[in-house]
């Protein structure tokens, strides 16, 4: 019943990550200053679009076997994903939402994207995933948001951040200064690593 439960579990993740990324492209979402594939530029939509694509993947994988299960590498990416997409979550709910707005953040196509997709995610990795992840599982958990954020840091560096509107630093990380901005990343990477943690051991329980 569980693996079942999980084949459209999975359905239900990839309609959400997708059909958000493609509502946010053909309409537009308020809240983001760029859309189209411009939006592309924001972690929101890359870890939900990640969520999705590794949920395609389980499916793939899952759909394949004899025994109905994932293979152990898309297991590990469905841990990871769900990380991320978790990452997007708490930015929302404890960083980007007192800035912007809780009502901003979660209206239209921002709900799934914030909120729907990365609870999803993080409760099948808790309560429907047989697959036993390990402290070093753990700390894959970090390289999406690091790699996003090298990537981040370069692109201010190299064209500058810019005014309001066409600015670089889209998340204001570095809007009091690169050293905070940079500790800014160091603290989410280990958020990111915490959620992680959480997962591995209520998934044990």
């Amino acid at each position: 019943m569980k693996r079942g439960l999980r084949f459209y579990w999975n359905i239900l993740i990839m309609i959400l990550a997708f059909g958000s990324w493609l509502g946010v492209f053909f309409f537009g979402n308020g809240s983001l200053l760029q859309n189209g594939f411009g939006a592309l530029r924001y972690f929101t939509l890359q870890s939900n679009i990640f969520a999705g694509a590794v949920a395609v993947a389980w499916l793939v994988s899952a759909g394949k076997s004899e025994d109905g299960r994932a293979s152990d590498l898309v297991e590990k990416f469905k841990y990871v994903a769900a990380a991320s997409v978790g990452l997007t979550m708490m930015t929302v709910l404890f960083f980007l939402g007192p800035i912007y707005g809780y009502p901003s953040m979660f209206s239209g196509f921002n709900l799934p994207m914030h909120l729907l997709t990365p609870l999803l995610a993080i409760l099948e990795v808790i309560f429907l995933s047989d697959f036993r992840y390990t402290r070093k599982d753990n700390h894959l958990v970090i390289i999406p948001p690091l790699m996003y954020g090298i990537g981040y840091l370069i692109n201010n560096l190299v064209n500058g951040m810019g005014e309001w509107p066409e600015t670089n630093d889209w998340y204001f990380f570095f809007h009091w200064g690169y050293p905070v901005g940079v500790l800014i990343y160091v603290v989410l990477m280990v958020v990111t690593w915490s959620i992680g943690l959480a997962m591995r051991k209520l998934q044990r329980r």
